[in-house]
């Protein structure tokens, strides 16, 4: 009697089983985006009640290009912002959060924007070990902390990081990327290479 082999069986679910994980790697990253601006647009959206869908979105939009364009254009819209942002500035339990968030927000985007200096850190020496960070002071002489500086390091796969306190001689600026490219590789985990690579491959 010749008993039934399920090799064929075996082979073929091995092959839909890794169909399956591939389809998940080329659709996940394509969904969770599709999902992110779903949901910014449905919050955003959401904010004008007693509209047509998607028309509270367009009036949000407008109003804060509107108020962008009046506080860095013209002297007066300039000046009723510094003066609202004076007045948060000095309202006790508001200024810290709002002094907070501001500080936060502008390291990221806008004219003041802090990480924008990508450096190398050497952060061993045996073996030798470097880690990317962004240079946020340059001196810390005003805290006590002689020919040190300050640096940001991201955390891969995180908006989160620390920031150390190094002495210069172990820190190097990054020349072969961009701070946003440093931003993305840092984040990736290394992951992520430069505009250059991908058209040398």
């Amino acid at each position: 009697m010749v008993l039934p082999t399920f090799a064929p069986m075996r082979r073929l679910a091995v092959i839909l089983f890794r169909s399956f994980l591939q389809g998940l790697i080329l659709l996940s990253p394509i969904a969770i985006t599709a999902y992110l601006l779903y949901s910014v647009f449905d919050g955003v959206d959401k904010l004008v009640p007693f509209v047509p869908r998607g028309l509270g979105f367009i009036i949000i939009i407008s109003f804060v290009t509107v108020l962008g364009y009046l506080g860095t254009r013209l002297f007066v819209g300039r000046w009723l912002f510094d003066a609202f942002e004076h007045v948060l500035e000095n309202t006790p339990g508001v200024k810290f959060i709002y002094s907070s968030i501001r500080d936060i927000i502008s390291s990221f985007v806008g004219d003041k924007k802090r990480f924008n200096k990508p450096v190398w850190v050497c952060v061993g020496t045996t073996p030798e070990i470097w880690r990317i960070g962004f240079l946020t002071q340059r001196d810390m002489n005003h805290l006590g902390m002689e020919d040190k500086v300050a640096v940001y390091m991201p955390h891969a796969y995180a908006i989160s990081g620390w920031v150390i306190v190094i002495d210069n001689i172990y820190v190097k600026p990054v020349k072969t990327m961009t701070a946003g490219e440093a931003m993305k590789f840092a984040v990736s985990g290394g992951v992520t290479t430069t505009e250059d690579e991908h058209r040398k491959d």
